[in-house]
């Protein structure tokens, strides 16, 4: 059975039973928390292995829990899935800026969020080769999940460094949205292949020297990037 710790944090009584009890069925141990203080408390206490994260919460909403999590560097790295009743690309592209790895929209099927907890989990216990990588300035410790720019840490989430990974396991060759999005999300995600463009964004916000005119992760227009060694 599984060991890891899943953070649930809706203010809704009825949706906290759901996932708990489906979650623990699933062999998980689950914390709950229905407010955005509480849960980043938990977070920072507990470091739970991913959090379910709500939007529409009292005290501090989801976007903000997000943007907090995400500056915290014991725990930067967490997956988070959010979730919420809101459906509009405005918001799932703004969850998606500010760091969440997965959004699913209420009312949503728990078979589909169990698969979805399920691949984060399992990509996050896969067993790499001892290896490192370099480029430029950047240095990569693959097992390490670490990233060193200029002698400096860089905080990737879980979603940067997995696209990272793998535009440089395929340099030089051109990498589709379609594609990405398949082998990083690991089902058939039901957003737009603007998710792939948002975390991109990210990602070249933190290794090129400059992202505007990046010289590692170039753009291939009207299908994808490609991993170039800028030479």
């Amino acid at each position: 059975m599984a060991e890891e710790k899943i953070l649930v944090v809706d203010d809704e009584e009825h949706i906290q039973e759901l996932l708990r009890f489906n979650l623990e069925n699933n062999g998980y141990r689950v914390l709950c928390a229905d407010n955005g203080i509480d849960a980043l408390k938990v977070a920072r206490e507990e470091i739970p292995h991913l959090v379910l994260l709500d939007l529409m919460l009292p005290k501090m909403d989801g976007y903000e829990v997000c943007k907090e999590i995400r500056k915290d560097n014991s725990i930067s790295n967490m997956p988070i899935i959010m979730l919420t009743a809101k459906g509009e690309e405005f918001d799932k592209i703004l969850g998606l800026e500010l760091g969440a790895d997965d959004y699913l929209t209420k009312p949503f099927s728990v078979r589909e969020l169990l698969a979805r907890v399920k691949a984060i989990l399992r990509r996050t216990k896969i067993q790499q080769v001892d290896r490192t990588f370099s480029f430029g300035n950047i240095v990569i410790d693959f097992p390490k999940h670490e990233v060193i720019n200029a002698g400096e840490k860089v905080e990737l989430t879980l979603k940067e460094f997995e696209l990272l990974e793998i535009l440089i396991q395929n340099k030089g060759r051109v990498m589709t949205r379609d594609f990405l999005l398949d082998k990083i999300w690991g089902y058939e995600y039901v957003g737009e292949t603007r998710t792939v463009d948002v975390h991109i964004r990210h990602l070249r916000q933190k290794i090129e020297e400059d992202d505007k005119n990046p010289r590692f992760i170039e753009t291939v227009r009207g299908i994808g990037y490609r991993f170039n060694l800028g030479e």
